[in-house]
C-alpha cells in the first residue's frame, strides 16, 4: 500500500513538472527591441512582440530577433589597387534587422553571407580606384561600399546604415615613400613659417625706422618753425627799438665802433659814406667849439 501512494505521488510530482514547462514555453516576454518569429507546424506565421505571446506548446517554434543596431568586424583584406599595389583593409559594417520575418526565412547566417559580400565587394572596388586614391578618398569608398551592400542586403530584410575603413596598410616602399613625403612637407612649411617670421620683423623693424624718421623729419621741422619764429620776434623787437634811436645815439654807437678800430693793430681802414654823414654833425659841433 505504502508503494502505490509512492508512486502516485511521483507521478503526480512528474505531471505538475511536466504542466510547469508547458505553461514556461507557452508564454514569452519579449522585450521592445526583440521580435519572436513563430513557425507553427513549420509554417513561419509572422513577428510576434513586444510584450507577452502566448505559444502552443510542441506546435509552436519560436526564432529571436534582435533589432537593435549591430556591427560586424571584417578583418584584413588584402585587394590590389587599378596601378597594380597591394593594400590590406579591415573594416565594420553596421546594420540593422527592419524585416524580421525576412531575415530569419531569406538567409541562413547573415554575419557569413555579409562577410562574403563585403569582401568581394570591396576587392572589386579598391581594383578600379588608383592607389593614391584609395589613401585619400577613404569616405567615397565608405559611400560606395554600403550603397552596394545595402542593394544586396535589403532582400534580407536588413539595412547597412554605415560602413567604417579602419585602418589601410599601404606596401613597405609606399610607406617609406609616404614618410619622406612627410618630412619633406614639414620641413617645407617650417622654412616657409620661419620666412614669413623673418619677413614680419623685417617689416616690423622698417615700418619702425619710417615712423622715427617721420618723427624726426618732423620735430626738425617743428624746431626749425620756432627758430624762424624766434628770429623774426628778435627782428621785429630790434625794428621796434631802432625807430626810437635817434641820430646823436647812433653817432655815439660809430664813435664807439671808431674806438675800437683806433685800438686795433691795422693801418689802413675802410669807412661808408653814410657813416662819414652821421658823424658830421658831431664833427661840426666840435669845430666850433674850437673857435
Amino acid at each position: 500500500m505504502g508503494g502505490i501512494l509512492t508512486t502516485t505521488f511521483c507521478l503526480v510530482l512528474f505531471a505538475i513538472f511536466v504542466v510547469l514547462i508547458l505553461i514556461f514555453s507557452m508564454i514569452k516576454v519579449v522585450k521592445e527591441y526583440q521580435r519572436i518569429v513563430v513557425f507553427r507546424l513549420g509554417r513561419c506565421i509572422g513577428p510576434k512582440g513586444p510584450g507577452l505571446v502566448f505559444l502552443i506548446p510542441v506546435v509552436d517554434v519560436p526564432v529571436w530577433v534582435d533589432l537593435r543596431e549591430s556591427f560586424l568586424e571584417i578583418p584584413q583584406q588584402t585587394c590590389i589597387t587599378k596601378d597594380n599595389a597591394p593594400i590590406s583593409i579591415d573594416f565594420l559594417i553596421y546594420w540593422k534587422v527592419q524585416v524580421p520575418e525576412a531575415s530569419v526565412v531569406q538567409v541562413k547566417d547573415f554575419a557569413g553571407a555579409s562577410q562574403g559580400i563585403a569582401t568581394t565587394t570591396l576587392r572589386a572596388i579598391v581594383g578600379d580606384i588608383p592607389l593614391d586614391d584609395v589613401l585619400a578618398k577613404r569616405e567615397q569608398i565608405n559611400l560606395v561600399l554600403r550603397t552596394k551592400l545595402d542593394e544586396v542586403t535589403e532582400r534580407w530584410g536588413v539595412k547597412v546604415s554605415s560602413v567604417e575603413i579602419r585602418e589601410i596598410v599601404p606596401p613597405r616602399e609606399v610607406q617609406d615613400a609616404m614618410n619622406k613625403q612627410m618630412a619633406a612637407e614639414r620641413t617645407r612649411r617650417a622654412m616657409v613659417i620661419e620666412a614669413d617670421g623673418k619677413k614680419s620683423a623685417t617689416i616690423t623693424v622698417a615700418e619702425g625706422d619710417k615712423q622715427a624718421n617721420i618723427l624726426k623729419a618732423e620735430g626738425d621741422r617743428q624746431a626749425a618753425s620756432l627758430r624762424a619764429e624766434g628770429f623774426a620776434l628778435a627782428l621785429a623787437k630790434i625794428y621796434e627799438v631802432a625807430k626810437t634811436v635817434d641820430s646823436k645815439t647812433m653817432s655815439l654807437q660809430y664813435l664807439e665802433a671808431l674806438k675800437a678800430l683806433g685800438m686795433s693793430p691795422a693801418t689802413k681802414f675802410v669807412i661808408p659814406t653814410e657813416f662819414t654823414n652821421l658823424l658830421k654833425p658831431i664833427l661840426g659841433q666840435t669845430s666850433e667849439g674850437m673857435k
